[in-house]
């Protein structure tokens, strides 16, 4: 087979910017077959395959290239589907350039092989094409519920599945999908894909159990007492927003980028017949920096708002998102107030946001995140007139499992310790993983979790039996 020593990626068709900042539907409108295939010829095959080292759940990358290039696109599939549950959710939403494009060695001197581009398409040309219901594993007589219907449950979930564990996954909100229902906008990851891959689960005998709050409703004692459960894996995400404590946070207008996004993306505030519509005027200021805020931003100028502003107390170098979110925020016509931090949100005369006053920043020298110290200048500060604030600050832990669960361990910012990778607690038959153990992290960080977790918990339940 002839490589193709094309210096750049097969560039990802879009939506018009001008477009696509009126909808909500995909930005990225996905590779055609000619182009998947063409891509997938840039893969030189490594032997020692650094890509697959790079890649949390160890998907083996050059072997579904290998049939992407053959053209064998359920092939490809299969590959993937030994070692991820959600390769339609992962091709649109991780973070690539970091993990397995960043470990490629065509990138060294040119543009890495699209990984995730191939795995996107693989992915979706499955669930347009192949429509036989999945080999639902025989019983092994065992049973493991899951708390958290989010990417490290989901993930958890189908491993143990595959194992031939009987799983019920309790989850908080009225639907599964955890971060990928509520999180993350419609045009980044349409919800259709997300439940088709629920619907996968349920196919392998997964039971989900929803509107059921872990900690009010029933405890983990609960579960593996009178419910019979031998193991339960926590994966309850990081939903507690953080605010930055500054006068005029309660005002009407102000906003949690969590309430934010989970009205907008899980109560579809974005549809007129929609019950709990978001009113965000002309004017926003979305306060943060990373993925979520680059989300919060471009649903706000989704909602109808004329001006959508990204304040940001670092430079565009520091941004944490990435770098293609940064883009396409830019082409839609986000403008970024960067090196500048709010200290007053101000209210009009009927307590709703008027305007927020920011002073300006420099860098001074590297902090323990590694990044440069933010420092305010003195005297600078200055007032932009917004009618709401959206505060995307990061999230940590819900306390309501730690607090009902006696023996837990926790860390100060209320992340569940765990012992290894693997995910065990403090607490015998309780692992945990994804943003419950690190905080506010990736997706692909935990689907890893829960699939480790779940090799965990097998090899926990069978030295018992």
């Amino acid at each position: 087979m002839a490589f193709n020593m094309d210096p750049k990626k097969c560039p990802m068709p879009t939506q018009d910017p001008n477009v696509r900042n009126k909808n909500f539907e995909e930005v990225a409108l996905g590779y055609t077959a000619e182009m998947a295939i063409n891509e997938a010829k840039r893969c030189i095959h490594c032997k020692n395959k650094p890509c697959q080292s790079g890649c949390p759940v160890g998907i083996d990358i050059p072997g579904f290239i290998e049939k992407v290039a053959e053209g064998d696109f359920e092939a490809a599939y299969q590959v993937i589907h030994k070692d991820s549950s959600l390769p339609a959710i992962c091709g649109r939403v991780c973070p690539q350039e970091s993990q397995c494009e960043g470990k490629c060695t065509r990138g060294i001197k040119n543009e890495p092989v699209g990984i995730g581009r191939l795995e996107r398409f693989v992915a979706d040309w499955h669930r347009e094409n192949v429509h036989t219901p999945p080999v639902v594993p025989a019983s092994n007589g065992h049973k493991v519920a899951v708390i958290g219907a989010g990417p490290a449950g989901l993930t958890a979930a189908g491993d143990l599945a595959k194992m031939g564990y009987k799983v019920t996954v309790y989850e908080a909100l009225h639907v599964a999908g955890g971060v990928l229902m509520y999180g993350i906008p419609e045009f980044r990851l349409p919800k259709a894909i997300v439940q088709q891959e629920i619907d996968g689960l349920k196919k392998m005998g997964v039971d989900f159990e929803c509107n059921m709050v872990i900690g009010k409703v029933l405890t983990i004692d609960e579960l593996m007492g009178e419910y019979g459960y031998e193991a339960v894996f926590v994966g309850s995400g990081a939903g507690l927003p953080r605010f930055m404590n500054i006068p005029g946070e309660s005002l009407k207008g102000v906003y949690s980028a969590n309430e934010f996004l989970t009205r907008s993306n899980l109560m579809k505030a974005y549809l007129p017949t929609s019950k709990t519509p978001i009113h965000v005027g002309k004017a926003v200021a979305v306060v943060g920096g990373g993925n979520v805020a680059m989300d919060a931003a471009r649903s706000a100028l989704r909602l109808g708002a004329e001006k959508v502003y990204i304040v940001y107390r670092r430079s565009m170098n520091e941004l944490p998102a990435r770098k293609e979110e940064v883009e396409h925020a830019e082409e839609e016509g986000i403008i970024f107030k960067t090196l500048c931090n709010p200290v007053e949100i101000l209210p009009d005369d009927n307590g709703f946001v008027r305007a927020i006053t920011c002073i300006e920043m420099e860098l001074g020298e590297p902090d323990a995140s590694g990044r440069r110290r933010p420092i305010e200048k003195p005297g600078s500060e200055f007032t932009m007139e917004v009618d709401t604030v959206i505060m995307s600050l990061g999230t940590s832990p819900n306390p309501l499992i730690r607090s009902t669960t006696p023996g837990l361990e926790t860390n100060k910012h209320g992340c569940i310790v765990t012992a290894s990778d693997a995910g065990d607690t403090s607490r015998e038959g309780v692992y945990a993983g994804g943003d419950a153990v690190t905080g506010a992290a990736t997706v692909i960080k935990a689907m890893g979790a829960g699939k480790a977790a779940a090799k965990a918990i097998d090899e926990y339940i069978k030295a018992k039996a």
